[in-house]
């Protein structure tokens, strides 16, 4: 009798087939087992080997997750570029009600906008949810306690599900979505491989009329549809859905720069100065970036998709910072120049409406009025007003009014 443990282990090996372990065994026992009596014996042994535990899911316990393998083809009407999209399926544990949709890819927010459709289609959450151990999902895969990507883990905190990974290379931990992924591949992809599509939207449309198919074909073993079996198993123990919409949130650790700023897909946003070097975390949305240290909100900005350019906000900046912006201003620049008096105004309007640029006019009015702290402000309201009467609007024409005038600077 052959050593069916001994070949059972040396299959596992690449390149290893039965017939040359069967062709080794004849070498060693001429008068032994033929081929095919060889071949049937093994099968019997591996049959018991491959023992399968039977799982009984619970109405709206689980639902289950993963991309298929078979993508379809969409292609650009401008180019003619044919580009892959990717078919994501979800599926309920105790009645196969199952979900599908397509994406441009395989990334996070595939994998957390897939699933917030999918329970929205279910019209209800399970409490686990079982996906696949991809990047976008498990950051670490680990059979005990594996890291969860945020950005899964916050979509999970939403629908408040539970995740719960198959374990790796332990695909029968996802029987139900590997049997729904290939019902979907043949009776949605298959049934679309000869249509020319021309937008992500119209695909979507077509797999969307195919699932409903799908769903209310019946079973060929047991009576009912995957429809039928959710109205009177799932539907009545999933939990309702958050009333607030979900959205997809990106998570990102990134350190300040000296310009007490962070740079988010191409734009700057600013934090308080006194965090310049730190580590932060990210958390954005379409609208919102909003940027977190040590676990306490430290800045909250609109989203800005312009490149390139900075989003700040005044009190982030220190109070020297602060002074030389107002300065850079016209609006300021002119607020100041009208608390120290009406002539000193006149001026400042008059040099800024004559400046080619605003911000070198602004650099001549902060001069003028830097000197309200040497002379006062009444001596300069004084040399501003002789200043306008000779035309003679200029820092260098101010400040020789004040000299000439023997005004005493302040001590």
């Amino acid at each position: 009798m052959p050593d069916f443990s001994y070949i059972h282990t040396e299959l596992k090996r690449k390149g290893v087939t039965l017939t040359l372990l069967w062709s080794e065994y004849k070498e060693t026992n001429p008068n032994g087992y033929g081929q095919s009596q060889f071949c049937r014996l093994y099968s019997e042994f591996s049959k018991k080997q491959q023992l399968v535990m039977r799982q009984d899911h619970k109405a709206g316990e689980k639902a289950f997750s993963d991309f298929a393998g078979t993508k379809l083809a969409i292609t650009n009407t401008k180019t003619g570029e044919i580009n892959p999209a990717y078919l994501f399926v979800c599926t309920l544990g105790a009645s196969s009600f199952t979900f599908a949709d397509l994406f441009w890819d395989q990334s996070s927010k595939s994998w957390c906008e897939g699933h917030a459709a999918a329970f929205s289609y279910f019209n209800g959450c399970p409490k686990i949810v079982v996906p696949d151990n991809p990047k976008p999902v498990v950051t670490k895969a680990c059979r005990y306690e594996p890291d969860i990507n945020p950005s899964f883990a916050d979509m999970a905190a939403h629908f408040d599900v539970v995740i719960m990974p198959a374990r790796v290379r332990k695909p029968k931990d996802k029987a139900k979505v590997e049997a729904a992924v290939g019902v979907a591949t043949r009776w949605i992809l298959a049934a679309l491989r000869n249509r020319t599509f021309y937008s992500l939207t119209e695909a979507r449309g077509s797999v969307r009329e195919l699932l409903e198919k799908l769903n209310d074909r019946p079973f060929s073993k047991i009576l009912g549809t995957r429809r039928s079996q959710y109205e009177s198993l799932d539907k009545p123990t999933l939990k309702p859905l958050p009333s607030n919409p979900y959205k997809y949130k990106q998570f990102k650790k990134v350190a300040v720069n000296n310009d007490y700023h962070i740079e988010y897909d191409g734009h700057f946003y600013s934090v308080p100065y006194q965090l310049r070097g730190a580590t932060v975390e990210i958390r954005s949305t379409l609208d919102c970036v909003e940027i977190f240290h040590l676990g306490t909100s430290v800045a909250c900005h609109q989203r800005s998709f312009v490149e390139n350019k900075a989003t700040t906000v005044r009190d982030h900046r220190p109070k020297p910072h602060q002074r030389y912006d107002e300065y850079l201003r016209p609006e300021s620049v002119i607020d100041c120049a009208v608390k120290i008096g009406p002539s000193v105004a006149a001026l400042v309007k008059e040099v800024m409406k004559r400046s080619r640029y605003p911000e070198l006019g602004c650099r001549t009015c902060s001069g003028i009025l830097s000197l309200a702290h040497k002379f006062g402000d009444n001596s300069l309201e004084e040399a501003c007003q002789r200043s306008l009467t000779i035309n003679a609007l200029s820092y260098t024409a101010v400040k020789s009014n004040l000299s000439s005038s023997r005004a005493q600077p302040l001590r």
